[in-house]
């Protein structure tokens, strides 16, 4: 019971950061390529990389890898913004932000594994 509500609140708190951090990306930096959804996928990566780097325990991880940042991080997002750019007759921004986004997502989740690991 008492993972279930773990999961509960950080999935809570994650779904209000990402609609928070994406509001202001997205205010901030108005275009066409979607770089709210990319900060919120690379600093979510990078986090899960950083607890999963610095040894957290179970919980925590379930609270914050799992709940937290699961919610946090939007794949389904991203992959309707880069359906919709394509059908929006421009492909290469659909791929270039698949492409972007997967190889920007591995580099931040092994740069937080590497900072979780030093400190």
């Amino acid at each position: 019971m008492v993972s279930t509500v773990l999961v509960l609140l950080g999935g809570g708190l994650g779904s209000v950061a990402r609609f928070t951090v994406g509001g202001l990306v997205d205010r901030r930096l108005p275009g066409k390529y979607p770089l709210g959804i990319l900060v919120i996928n690379l600093s979510g990566s990078f986090l899960l990389g950083l607890l999963v780097g610095l040894g957290a325990n179970h919980r925590l991880q379930l609270l914050l890898g799992t709940a937290a940042l699961g919610s946090y991080t939007t794949f389904s997002t991203w992959m309707l913004d880069a359906r919709r750019a394509e059908e929006d007759g421009e492909p290469a921004l659909a791929w270039g932000s698949v492409l972007i986004a997967l190889a920007a997502g591995l580099l931040a989740v092994w740069l937080g594994r590497v900072l979780g690991h030093a400190l």
